[in-house]
């Protein structure tokens, strides 16, 4: 369906306490198994056609050799250290975040996946640009890492839309961010 105004969805997996990732920015403390992933990807491509993510979150899959985690989707990455993308379909968003992300979202399509991670989150929703936010609650404690939203400079109330709880222990929770 498309609108005027395209939502942004924090998408985004956590620990119980609250964790995107490991401090070293390591993510394998998930579960990766089960209906959650299947239903995950097929999200991915119905529902979404943008992507936007920090660069620590994108340096992850370049550890790995890979430069387009999402080729199926438009592909944003935040950064104001790199000056060229390791892949040209890759674009680079290296100052005004905030227009950026406006402008994407006033653009005709699907929604906009916001990828990660915890910095970038709390920009946008400091400036009011997140709709959404789907989290999948893993049944795992770390006790550290990385938050799933840094520093706010407010509370924001969330309304929960939805719930589904997966026989893996992994629970999906939708809220919308209230205005």
């Amino acid at each position: 369906m498309q609108s005027q105004t395209r939502k942004l969805t924090y998408h985004v997996a956590t620990t119980l306490d609250g964790y995107i990732a490991r401090e070293d920015d390591s993510f394998d403390c998930f579960v990766f198994e089960g209906d959650h992933a299947t239903e995950y990807m097929a999200t991915l491509q119905h529902d979404y056609d943008t992507v936007l993510m920090g660069r620590r979150t994108y340096d992850v899959g370049l550890k790995f050799k890979v430069t387009d985690p999402y080729p199926y989707l438009e592909t944003f990455v935040v950064s104001r250290s790199m000056k060229e993308a390791p892949n040209p379909r890759v674009k680079l968003i290296s100052d005004d975040v905030v227009g950026a992300v406006r402008a994407l979202k006033a653009k005709e399509g699907k929604g906009i996946y916001l990828s990660g991670g915890g910095a970038l989150a709390a920009q946008l929703f400091a400036a009011g640009l997140v709709d959404e936010v789907l989290v999948k609650l893993n049944p795992r404690l770390l006790g550290s890492g990385i938050p799933l939203v840094s520093r706010l400079d407010r509370h924001l109330e969330l309304a929960l839309r939805s719930t589904k709880v997966y026989q893996n222990g992994v629970v999906l929770l939708r809220y919308d961010v209230q205005r």
